[in-house]
């Protein structure tokens, strides 16, 4: 009696599988799929039943470096890296073999298809559109396996040589045309300004020749500075009224 109580007990132990708050246990009897066993200790006897536990947490994927020739024939090489975490886990089991494996090498191949539909402009000036345009992609594909592709996010995008000092070439050449832009703009206002005070100083008499003195002071302050004056025509002017007013 005390022996196969014993046994009944060794049973029991060796047959607690602990499934942990990340995991989810699949199981199956004589081969076939049951349930799927939540987090805690379960039950799982020898020979009769065998459990495969699935982690159910977001992993990160690195895709590696792909070739590709964009929709305008340009060569670069692309890299990403994917989220995706198991959202059915008796699906992730028994619709495909290695979910891990089929998600990366799902990516690779969606990543160069989406690559070779895009021009290097786009490819280069919306790279979020490009990760979205992909990650909606693998995650359609991989909804039978249970799999929830969660972002996929273009890390590298690597130009040829050549093509690398053409975009210089053309980034410099885009800075240098709105220097000079800004350096006509600015002419432009300061040939207003001056028209501005030119016709105020025209309006109000001596007005010139306070300015003129203004000038002069302005120069005197430094006294390494030679000054040679040339006396406006408006001040000789002067001088001729002045006179005429005396005789």
């Amino acid at each position: 009696m005390w022996y196969f109580i014993g046994f009944i007990l060794f049973i029991i132990v060796i047959s607690v599988r602990q499934v942990n708050q990340f995991e989810r246990g699949i199981t199956f009897l004589l081969g076939k799929y049951t349930k799927t066993k939540q987090p805690g200790w379960r039950l799982v006897f020898p020979i009769i039943q065998q459990m495969t536990k699935v982690d159910i947490r977001v992993k990160a994927v690195d895709v590696p470096d792909q070739d590709a020739i964009t929709k305008d024939n340009v060569s670069v090489n692309v890299n990403a890296v994917l989220y995706y975490k198991v959202a059915l886990a008796e699906k992730a089991i028994l619709e495909v073999e290695n979910f891990n494996y089929a998600v990366s090498q799902l990516a690779q191949t969606t990543m160069r298809d989406v690559v070779g539909e895009t021009t290097l402009d786009e490819l280069l000036a919306n790279r979020d559109e490009i990760s979205s345009r992909i990650q909606q992609i693998v995650d359609h594909a991989t909804d039978p396996w249970g799999v929830k592709v969660v972002s996929v996010d273009l890390k590298h995008i690597e130009l040829p040589k050549d093509m690398q000092r053409t975009i210089a070439k053309q980034a410099e050449a885009e800075r240098e045309k709105r220097a000079v832009i800004i350096k006509a703009e600015g002419e432009v206002i300061a040939a207003e300004n001056m028209a501005k005070a030119a016709d105020t100083l025209g309006k109000s008499a001596g007005a010139l020749h306070l300015r003129t003195l203004q000038s002069i002071n302005d120069l005197s302050s430094d006294q390494s500075n030679t000054v040679i004056i040339g006396l406006p025509l408006e001040i000789l002017r002067a001088f001729e009224g002045f006179n005429k007013k005396k005789e």
